[in-house]
């Protein structure tokens, strides 16, 4: 092997890993939010006021004030469990993709990606029968 070819060897090699290193933090994203954002909502039951812009944000949690409390408590603690659940199994996944081809990386990453957003989305429904179980249409705590 010449010299030029050693060389673009090296660099493809070089973009390679950058393109896996980016791709790797880019999936911790969605894992250290959901922590973070559970602690947050747990330690302070979401944000101080019900409001549009900030927070687990449906028509029952949105009730009153307990709902509110109680739906980010609830999706609170789901979050950081499903966070620490994905975080070490987004790692160990993408570490199985560590010598491959680019775009093999980031079809794998692209995938990882929606199947996190995915928890994060289903994690609507449990929240909401804990609130019809614990609720009634109204907000009002169920005997």
């Amino acid at each position: 092997m010449g010299e030029k070819e050693h060389l673009h060897k090296r660099r493809m090699i070089i973009v390679s890993l950058g393109f896996w290193v980016f791709m790797l933090i880019t999936e911790l994203i969605i894992p250290l939010n959901m922590i973070g954002l559970g602690d947050y909502f747990l330690k302070n039951s979401g944000p101080k006021k019900i409001n549009k812009l900030f927070g687990y944000r449906t028509s029952m949690s949105m009730k009153n004030e307990e709902t509110w409390k109680f739906a980010h408590r609830y999706v609170g603690k789901l979050w950081r469990i499903m966070g620490w659940i994905t975080l070490p199994l987004s790692v160990g996944a993408t570490l199985l993709v560590l010598e491959n081809e680019i775009v093999d990386v980031g079809m794998f990453g692209g995938v990882l990606i929606v199947v996190q957003a995915a928890l994060i989305v289903s994690s609507i429904i449990p929240t909401e029968i804990a609130l019809k179980k614990h609720f009634d249409k109204n907000g009002n705590r169920r005997a």
